[in-house]
């Protein structure tokens, strides 16, 4: 220890980090259960990256912001969690048939040495900040003790039947397969995910969840597993189990501290087997107020006045996974009260809410979006949910049915507002049914939130705002925020999502120009021109309110 604080501590005093002085009161500070490093942050004498950069810089090395960084599972599994915390190390990823590994203190040459020696491969160490470093060697140290431990029980449980196949010494709800999990399901609800994939490749199975609309890998689970796992999967989603040629689609729930949370699997065979998608619906979810979105207030306005229309149809449009289904129940739930009858057709019920009745499609038995509107029709209802707008039968009955005296909500799979009245024509519909039917779209998509802990106030460049044309006055320059990460968002730099949306509502000129066939460039221009803010202005608006950054916004908007 005296050895590795004299060494370090030569570095950061030529860097000019600390003096002599403040390193002789740190290294007497340290000890056996303290670092020079912790010693030095704790004195208040230089800040965790400060020290961090300081080292890189003066070994010539790289220095990895090794919280955010995407760790190679593979490469982090080579080196027990023992001897990751001892050298306290972390492989991350591989180079050039070399690996690479994160260190506190990269002039530890005995922990190279050893390394070299344990996993077989040269090393290239970089340079991290230590707290981060050991957050991280705890996090995949304690989920990889998790499954190893599992494999383990696992094996052990294994017995063999007559026909020489491998069966479960310990079936039901309790057996390690089981155990496994619930892990993987605890893990993704505790950190906010939305979607679980498994997916098998070469040598094992990859597990990710999707968190703010980005993929993450968690951890990667040994090939033995995969069938077992994957038959877990199925017989808590009511699935065949010994089918395993063709897709299938299920669903199973599970409460957590009390939160109920739903799952609905799709389970798709591919040539390395078997791979699933677990999308999770949180109840919690679904009560939103379309206040909670993130309209801004014009566009909150324009759609709410729609909604207390007491007929016609309103259509949220946008691309899978941009939260049209949110937004159609957030409008169910401003609609939906005692003194009217509201009914909704989906495919499948991804929420199941009180006061009102809501219809399962069934394609094979014949119930599809069509059959089930005409039926619901004669159920005289005041507002009707339409999950998905999927062809011209379905289209022409919403259609009818706003004419007739229905408030119709539906989707539609377009990438911006104006376009829905294209789409619906090249769909079939006559364009003055639907100039006459339409009152309001909805164009939308989900943006990270910044994280309100650490995000961090610029001036930006006055070429580059002109540049991607972000609406600002000349010689007043708007302050801009950016993500920078902190340990209550994970070292991401953002939190949450929010909505990025479009309001057409429909006006007399947009009604002429919808029967005259116009395009959809033309009917955006009109609508701008009516007052629509387009979706990439929306989210600039919101980007110089700070709840986003301009980056994000230029990922999700094209």
């Amino acid at each position: 220890m005296a050895a590795r604080s004299t060494r370090l501590g030569k570095i950061l005093v030529q860097a000019g980090v600390v003096s002599e002085r403040q390193l002789e009161m740190a290294i007497a500070k340290a000890g056996a259960d303290k670092t020079l490093t912790q010693a030095i942050t704790e004195s208040g004498f230089a800040t965790d990256i400060a020290i961090a950069k300081a080292i890189a810089e003066q070994t010539g090395l790289e220095f990895v912001d090794i919280a955010g960084y995407d760790i190679d599972a593979n490469a982090s599994t080579l080196l027990s969690s023992d001897a990751a915390r001892r050298y306290n190390v972390l492989p991350i990823a591989f180079e050039n048939g070399r690996l690479v590994v994160a260190m506190a203190d990269p002039a530890n040459i005995f922990a190279i040495d050893d390394l070299r020696i344990v996993t077989g491969y040269e090393i290239t160490p970089v340079v991290a900040v230590e707290v981060d470093l050991r957050t991280a060697i705890d996090r995949h140290g304690a989920m990889q003790e998790n499954v190893d431990q599992m494999v383990g029980d696992v094996e052990d449980s294994l017995v063999v039947d007559k026909h020489g196949e491998e069966l479960d010494a310990e079936p039901g709800e309790e057996s390690v397969v089981s155990k496994l999990l619930n892990l993987i399901i605890t893990e993704a609800i505790t950190k906010g995910a939305g979607d679980i994939y498994l997916e098998p490749q070469d040598n094992d199975l990859r597990v990710r969840f999707r968190i703010d609309g980005v993929c993450q890998e968690v951890m990667r689970v040994p090939k033995k597993l995969q069938t077992r796992l994957l038959s877990r999967v199925k017989i808590s989603s009511g699935m065949d189990i010994a089918e395993r040629r063709i897709p299938q689609d299920g669903r199973f729930g599970v409460v957590l501290d009390g939160k109920a949370v739903d799952f609905r699997v799709a389970v798709l065979p591919t040539v390395r087997g078997e791979m699933s998608v677990m999308r999770l619906l949180r109840h919690d979810s679904i009560m939103m107020s379309l206040q909670d979105l993130g309209f801004l207030e014009n566009s909150l306005a324009s759609l709410t006045a729609a909604l207390n229309k007491p007929y016609g149809c309103i259509l949220v449009t946008g691309p899978t996974g941009s939260g049209k289904s949110t937004t159609l129940y957030a409008a169910i739930n401003e609609t939906n009260d005692p003194g009217t009858n509201l009914i909704t057709v989906e495919d499948p019920v991804e929420y199941r809410l009180e006061g009102l009745s809501q219809v399962q499609v069934h394609e094979r038995a014949g119930l599809t979006f069509a059959s089930a509107l005409r039926s619901i029709l004669r159920q005289d209802p005041d507002t009707v949910m339409i999950g998905e707008i999927r062809d011209v039968e379905t289209a022409t009955i919403a259609i009818e049915a706003a004419l007739t005296g229905h408030l119709v909500l539906s989707t539609l799979h377009t990438n911006s507002a104006p376009s829905a009245m294209t789409r619906l024509t090249e769909m079939g519909v006559e364009p003055f049914l639907t100039a006459s039917a339409v009152n309001c779209v909805v164009a939308q998509r989900l943006a990270r939130r910044l994280c309100g802990d650490c995000k961090e106030a610029y001036t930006p460049d006055e070429a580059a705002l002109d540049r991607i044309n972000f609406p600002y006055e000349k010689g007043k320059m708007p302050t801009l925020y950016k993500a920078v990460g902190c340990k209550k968002c994970n070292n991401i730099g953002y939190r949450g999502r929010m909505g990025i949306h479009e309001v057409l509502v429909m006006t007399e000129i947009l009604e002429r120009m919808t029967v005259e066939h116009a395009g959809a460039d033309a009917l955006e221009r009109q609508a701008i021109a009516d007052g629509m803010i387009p979706l990439r202005q929306d989210g600039f608006l919101k980007c110089a309110l700070g709840q986003t950054s301009v980056e994000e916004i230029l990922r999700v908007i094209v």
